[in-house]
């Protein structure tokens, strides 16, 4: 049992760990709140959760969150800035993608969480 994490450690398909035990000093704080703030407006957070079923291009992005393209730059930028969202270019465009799977991980968590908290479906682990 891991003690700092409340459950063993587990390794992905390709042998890296999905949990490691950690003592949160100053910098990681800092960098883990930082996460949290870009995932704390609620067009980047849905940005963030359609990256999270694989890459999308700036338009696809648009026309799948209803946000205007302006809009939708602006925010991939700042995720981009923040290490967030990875990008390359294919031809023309230039397709966006979650820079890991812990970013997977925990947008997908983060919006399960609140679907918990309004449908009141029982907590789980």
């Amino acid at each position: 049992m891991n003690s700092q994490s409340g459950s063993s450690p587990r390794n992905a398909p390709d042998g890296s760990s999905l949990v490691h035990p950690v003592t949160p000093g100053p910098e990681l704080l800092e960098t883990a709140a930082g996460t949290l703030r870009m995932l704390a407006e609620p067009t980047r957070l849905h940005l963030l959760w359609l990256l999270s079923n694989g890459p999308e291009t700036v338009t696809e992005l648009t026309a799948a969150s209803g946000a205007a393209r302006t809009v939708v730059s602006q925010h991939l930028a700042k995720l981009r800035l923040s290490g967030l969202v990875d990008t390359r270019k294919d031809g023309r465009h230039v397709i966006y993608s979650l820079h890991d799977g812990h970013l997977v991980r925990l947008i997908r968590e983060t919006i399960n969480h609140a679907d918990h908290r309004i449908t009141g479906e029982p907590a789980h682990d």
